[in-house]
């Protein structure tokens, strides 16, 4: 017997392996490597901790107030502060000390797209996908503040060697490949309710992605925090793969970031109704935290604040952060004090009976654990809010259509292609703006766009097909 199914067995998981002896030996070496992957002393603290009573208690509000956020200069914000964090941003890119990482262990299932999401589609005209809309973003601001950025990208076993293959494919866009680093997101085995792991087949164990916050603890096991510290950065400006309008460095915002000494820093969108599906910033015992929209009653999500007139909790989160590079080691490796919690996602999972025919179920039969990145404010020090501007910064592609959609995200960007165009001085046609695009090569910011537009004199007729490169 191996010692890993010793533990298993000692840990009262031996059913993991109920099927090990019917198994080819490449089949046998595949589940005990997947069985390696696990925690067995974490999954006995999850089932105690989350699977016990009260293990699916409500989310606690007691004494949830809004959280202090740094408003932008047209809403009242310091405009002398916005330019000295900018300032700051742009020193930090100089020097080298910046870091993109995209999280994008996802598949396109939701889009009906069969591949990585980021490997989707999204220009209006050129049909780039995600990865090349960051990549040539990510490559313009390192040519525009002299120093190569490097890009942290976390994929997923399901998808990591299609993305690899994908960037090859394409010769890495134009970048280093030496400055471009992949590596997969961890796993969590799903339980039953009462914490035995479940089986996706005889052969194979029912893993899924640790959540977005478990890009935290990727970051540290697969050595990019050493390799960070060893390259000089220090800053790590975090996204998620779905949202092309994303600034993948935005220097104000890293400017904020250091300026205020914070470890984690967050941008948000002021919500544009009350029922708007977006998770909150929140203060909570003197600590900032995100509380999910389904947790907060909607008719305090309704509540108006009496100076402004404007809905009380504003604070929309869409999920930019800028994370220190400390911080995430020490989340990453510290103790209980530190560590994020899980949390629990009761789940229709696939898996097998004691004959080891695949069940179906038609209801929730398991649990799956997950953290989230944003778990990580409470702990920090200095935690900061910064607004954006929605249509800067915020068009995700998500649903195959309706909100969040491809052709919502399309019509996104054509906007502000087209503000970008209008405060350069082109004369836009009256009505609906036609399919246009630019390049971020052209201009990936309202500031490059407009250096660009400068330097070049470009006479566009603003018309279909207008393409800026």
């Amino acid at each position: 017997m191996s010692s890993i199914v010793e533990r298993f067995q000692q840990a009262g998981q031996g059913q993991v392996f109920a099927f090990l002896s019917q198994l080819s030996p490449e089949a046998q070496r595949t589940l005990q490597a997947e069985a390696a992957e696990i925690d067995l002393a974490e999954i006995a603290g999850l089932t105690r901790s989350l699977l016990g009573p009260g293990g699916a208690a409500a989310a606690n509000l007691n004494g949830l107030e809004p959280t202090p956020y740094e408003a932008r200069p047209e809403n009242g914000g310091r405009g002398a502060s916005w330019s000295e964090a900018k300032s700051v941003g742009e020193s930090a890119l100089r020097g080298g000390r910046v870091a993109a990482f995209t999280v994008a262990g996802g598949q396109g299932t939701r889009l009906g797209y069969d591949g990585p999401k980021g490997t989707f589609p999204v220009t209006p005209l050129r049909q780039k996908t995600l990865f090349q809309v960051f990549a040539e973003k990510i490559r313009a601001t390192g040519l525009r503040y002299g120093r190569p950025i490097p890009w942290y990208i976390m994929t997923s076993n399901q998808n990591h060697a299609a993305t690899e293959a994908f960037f090859a494919e394409h010769r890495w866009f134009g970048l280093d490949r030496g400055r471009v680093h992949l590596f997969r997101q961890g796993r969590m085995p799903a339980v039953d309710f009462t914490g035995r792991i479940l089986l996706e087949t005889p052969g194979s164990i029912a893993l899924s992605p640790d959540g977005h916050g478990g890009s935290l603890r990727a970051l540290e096991r697969s050595g990019a925090i050493a390799q960070m510290k060893a390259d000089g950065v220090d800053t790590i400006s975090y996204f998620q793969v779905d949202n092309p309008l994303v600034r993948c460095v935005d220097p104000t915002f890293i400017g904020w970031h250091i300026r205020g000494r914070s470890e984690v820093s967050s941008k948000m969108v002021p919500k544009a109704y009350a029922e708007e599906k977006v998770g909150l910033f929140c203060r909570q015992g003197g600590k900032t935290v995100v509380v999910e929209y389904s947790d907060l009653p909607m008719e305090r999500q309704r509540e108006i604040d009496p100076v402004s007139g404007r809905l009380r909790f504003l604070a929309g989160s869409i999920a930019i952060h800028v994370l220190d590079r400390e911080f995430v080691h020490r989340v990453a490796t510290g103790g209980a004090d530190v560590a994020l919690p899980f949390h629990r996602a009761d789940k229709k999972i696939a898996t097998v009976d004691a004959a080891g025919a695949p069940v179906w179920p038609e209801k929730p039969n398991g649990v799956k654990f997950e953290l989230f990145v944003f778990d990580a404010l409470p702990f920090a020090r200095n935690p900061l809010v910064i607004e954006t501007r929605r249509e800067d910064d915020f068009a995700p592609v998500k649903n195959a259509d309706g909100l969040d959609s491809p052709v919502t995200c399309r019509e996104a960007q054509v906007a502000q292609f087209g503000r970008w165009l209008a405060a350069n001085g082109a004369a836009l046609p009256a009505g609906p703006l036609p399919a246009i695009e630019v390049s971020p090569s052209f201009g990936y910011d309202e500031d490059s766009f407009a250096d660009s537009w400068r330097q070049r004199h470009p006479k566009p007729v603003v018309a279909p097909g207008l393409y800026l490169d």
